[in-house]
């Protein structure tokens, strides 16, 4: 293994959502179990030969099926790490995840941990641990080997031997061992000159109330207010190409102006997994930010999505928030 120039982990805390992972079976099907701990520690035990940092365990409540993870159980999360290094002194945190959802989750913590100095990893498994052909102690071994390695402070995913940027990465597939891939996006914004304090782990979150909608050939604005007048405070707009929509619905541009009009933030990602949003290409996209929509430049939805809510969480004003989408924080838009 190369060389790692990041110290080493020495205090690793475990913290255990659910997901495939633990799951064991039920009379409905696969379902989160508790008593994961003791058959980490067995594994562990069964393989003298995988050098791994202390770790100690937490059990989430309730454990999950990753498929119902929600904003509000993500404030836990992060409640969770700040309290595994703040108060009890680890230096990095590996949390056991599913995969459905695990893209969001850590792309989210990515910016609800700005400025922390520790070590988050995500990872999970596509198969029960103890199932035939698991990959499940396969990648928890291995991310508690990384951290044992050293990676760089801040949110990470691993699967399969492979260290992955949460903000820019998403699950391609929903089979075999390689489910998670970087997306090859293109278009960013400066990096920010400074973080706000809003914006600082320790710092308490609101839940923000945040929407995602892909443009599909002939939406109309009847579809567009229906979410937008749901009481959301940000929507993700997946566009197409390189971010262009219904430019010539001038029902559809309306729907969007009203929306910036009350304080609504809009912000345009690609609908490809390749490329980024350049809205002043096109005159179909041109019109979209003459209504108020801003670019999302290369970032994915989940980036995205999570950014609006760390933004929006954490009470900026309106021109904060506006300003902050288009710059970089964490290698969103990198």
């Amino acid at each position: 293994m190369v060389p790692s120039s990041y110290p080493a982990a020495q205090h690793v805390m475990v913290l255990y959502t659910g997901g495939t992972i633990g799951m064991q079976a039920s009379a409905n099907g696969l379902a989160p179990a508790s008593g994961f701990e003791a058959r980490m520690r067995e594994y562990l035990h069964s393989q003298p030969e995988l050098v791994v940092p202390q770790w100690r365990f937490r059990e989430m409540s309730p454990l999950i099926d990753s498929a119902n993870m929600s904003p509000t159980y993500w404030q836990q999360l992060r409640e969770a790490v700040v309290d595994a290094v703040d108060v009890q002194g680890c230096d990095s945190v590996l949390i056991l995840h599913g995969t459905d959802t695990l893209a969001y989750s850590a792309a989210a913590m990515s910016f609800q941990l700005l400025g922390l100095q520790a070590r988050v990893c995500f990872t999970g498994s596509m198969l029960p641990a103890g199932v035939a052909d698991s990959d499940a102690w396969e990648n928890l071994g291995g991310a508690l080997v990384a951290l044992g390695h050293g990676v760089a402070p801040g949110v990470h995913l691993y699967f399969h031997g492979e260290l992955l940027d949460p903000t820019r990465c998403a699950k391609v597939r929903g089979f075999g061992r390689h489910p998670f891939k970087r997306l090859e996006r293109q278009g960013g914004g400066a990096k920010a000159s400074a973080v706000p304090m809003q914006l600082g782990y320790q710092q308490h979150r609101q839940l923000a109330k945040v929407a995602v909608m892909p443009l599909f050939p002939g939406i109309g604005a009847e579809q567009l207010d229906g979410v937008l007048n749901s009481g959301i405070q940000g929507l993700v707009l997946e566009c197409y190409g390189s971010g262009t929509g219904p430019s010539d619905n001038p029902e559809f541009l309306a729907a969007l102006s009203r929306a910036r009009d009350k304080g609504v933030v809009v912000v345009a990602v690609t609908q490809c997994h390749e490329g980024g949003v350049e809205l002043d290409v096109y005159e179909a996209g041109s019109r979209l930010r003459g209504v108020g929509v801003l670019s999302g430049g290369g970032m994915t939805r989940e980036a995205a999505f999570g950014k609006l809510h760390a933004l929006l969480g954490a009470g900026l004003d309106s021109a904060e928030v506006q300003r902050l989408v288009e710059l970089d924080l964490c290698g969103e838009l990198s």
